[in-house]
């Protein structure tokens, strides 16, 4: 997301030069820093031999799919499909997380019976077998436009769905935008599920509070009430947050989400933006070393 200029190859080199660990790699169609959803063996090991000389780890892959509780089977199937097709991509290039969203849920569309959330329950505990048996963990983002907008939600629904290789990828920034917990109580409420953190920051355009989005990947520019920014030089007291995710004993990854991607114009290239970003976070706390940080 942060390196729509480069291949992924090439932003694996980048990252190295950045002084970054790790890389979290987008899966979708038709984007240059990503992996097709059909992609061939021979793409997976281009990416895998570049990690591996660059000594970067390749840490989570972010598909799009979200369709998981779609009424419509069809649709339904065609995403778990996909999915599975992208633990197998994991797990020839070794990463341990695949980042999902919780189905598609627009924030004012109704469940009245509970149906769509039963059959979200469904696919990701079946999606969680796969996955535990390819040694991959799936993590549910708080994010929009899902069933898992808030850390409240987030927290219920991994309590319902109930699998060790399913958790929650904690994204405090999602949650400040959509105007839900700040981040003590949404640590507190996800801690047993966190498994993976995108760090991000942002300011906001008013003071007055709404969001909508008409698509769950991102909003539209004409929706947005807020601008992207250099980790650092946002409102998100990152210090804070980070020392009490230590405390809550959190010692996974912090995944720059640089969003260059839908962004352009809020933010530098990422050989600029995301290495002072990288460079914020290590120094938010000594013990931060310990924590790899990649880059989305």
């Amino acid at each position: 997301m942060g390196t729509p200029e480069y291949t992924v190859t090439e932003a694996i080199s980048l990252f190295r030069r950045i002084g970054l660990e790790g890389a979290e790699i987008v899966v979708q169609d038709g984007f240059l820093s990503g992996l097709p959803t059909n992609a061939t063996e021979a793409q997976l090991e281009e990416i895998k031999k570049c990690a591996e000389e660059n000594n970067i780890e390749i840490v989570c892959l972010t598909p799009y799919f979200s369709r998981y509780n779609d009424p419509d089977d069809a649709a339904r199937d065609a995403d778990i499909a996909g999915l599975k097709r992208v633990i197998g991509y994991a797990r020839y290039l070794n990463a341990g997380f695949i980042r999902i969203y919780a189905g598609n849920y627009p924030q004012d569309a109704a469940d009245p019976d509970g149906e769509k959330r039963r059959r979200l329950i469904s696919a990701l505990r079946l999606l969680g077998d796969e996955a535990q048996n390819a040694g991959i963990r799936l993590v549910i983002e708080n994010h929009f436009n899902t069933m898992a907008v808030s850390a409240a939600q987030t927290a219920s629904l991994l309590s319902e769905i109930n699998h060790p290789a399913v958790g929650a990828l904690y994204d405090q920034v999602n949650l400040a935008f959509t105007y839900n917990e700040d981040y003590p109580e949404a640590i507190a409420l996800q801690k047993q599920y966190i498994y993976y953190t995108h760090v991000k920051d942002l300011v906001f355009k008013s003071e007055k509070k709404f969001f909508a989005s008409s698509d769950v990947s991102h909003p539209d520019d004409s929706e947005r009430n807020v601008l992207s920014k250099i980790v650092g030089e946002g409102i998100m007291p990152w210090k804070e947050i980070l020392s009490c995710l230590r405390g809550a004993g959190y010692k996974g990854w912090l995944s720059l989400e640089y969003e260059r991607r839908w962004h352009p114009e809020d933010i530098p290239d990422a050989s600029v933006g995301m290495k002072k970003s990288a460079e914020y976070v290590r120094s938010c706390f000594p013990l931060i070393e310990t924590i790899g940080t990649s880059g989305k």
